[in-house]
């Protein structure tokens, strides 16, 4: 997918390929893990779909959930689904950032190995 040390850097249009292909499948992520706390708290707290997708965004944004919850499935779901929702974050953050720190530490590369010579 990557090119390799021996090869120059990839063209301007398949960076940018890479990194529509990286932000799809980051975004895919964070969709499907949205989802993932809509139905969670949809089905455990017996909340309507659109809280349950203000409860999930916000967890997922970093800020608590909005409603309180009164179950002790939903407790345990929200605080399960917060740990989760920060490893997404980080997961989804590295595969967004991870060509275009290959493509800087490539250039790098590059530019090292002319200087050498």
């Amino acid at each position: 997918m990557y090119e390799t040390i021996h090869h120059g850097l990839a063209p301007r249009a398949a960076f940018l390929r890479r990194l529509v292909r990286h932000a799809a499948a980051a975004l895919g992520l964070v969709g499907g893990s949205l989802a993932i706390g809509v139905v969670g708290y949809h089905l455990l707290e017996h909340l309507p779909w659109i809280d349950s997708l203000l409860n999930a965004s916000m967890l997922m944004g970093g800020m608590g959930p909005v409603d309180a919850l009164h179950t002790t499935a939903g407790k345990l779901f929200a605080s399960i689904y917060a740990l989760y929702c920060g490893l997404v974050l980080l997961i989804a953050a590295g595969v967004i950032f991870a060509p275009v720190l290959h493509r800087l530490m490539h250039r790098f590369h590059l530019a090292g190995e002319s200087d050498s010579k």
